[in-house]
């Protein structure tokens, strides 16, 4: 391994970071950092939406603090298979998040799986022209 392939894989692991601490702080423009403009996300596994960028980070800044307004996401092992400018990116979540019960109390919704990113270098550093979210498994849902 060369020393830019080990600095590609480097920030495409801290685009991952940026994008799952985007999503539990609800620093909604911090997403602009994680994916192109033209971007495409799918969400619809979890039951959410799939669109262009714009779309769904403005769905996302509306659905997730109304549903579930504490998300704290874990990153496991993470497959980077760089191709020159581009790269497949396979990164394990869990995502546990407490919702309301309904009768005073909190349940805890748990959400397993992988996030499937295109990723591709950019003048700004790497950057997501995909997301596919694939549920594995889930909990309380």
């Amino acid at each position: 391994m060369d020393l830019q392939e080990l600095s590609d894989r480097a920030e495409i692991t801290d685009v991952l970071v940026r994008y799952t601490r985007a999503i539990d702080t609800g620093e909604w423009d911090r997403l602009d950092t994680v994916f192109t403009p033209d971007a495409q996300v799918d969400y619809t596994e979890s039951g959410g939406i799939a669109g262009g960028f714009a779309e769904v980070k403005e769905w996302l800044a509306e659905v997730l603090p109304a549903f579930f307004p504490q998300r704290m996401h874990t990153l496991g092992q993470v497959e980077i298979r760089l191709a020159g400018e581009t790269a497949e990116v396979a990164a394990y979540f869990h995502n546990p998040m407490p919702v309301d019960d309904g009768q005073g109390g909190t349940r805890l919704v748990e959400l397993g799986g992988i996030y499937h990113h295109s990723m591709t270098r950019t003048p700004d550093g790497w950057r997501s022209r995909r997301l596919r979210e694939e549920v594995v498994w889930k909990q309380n849902l």
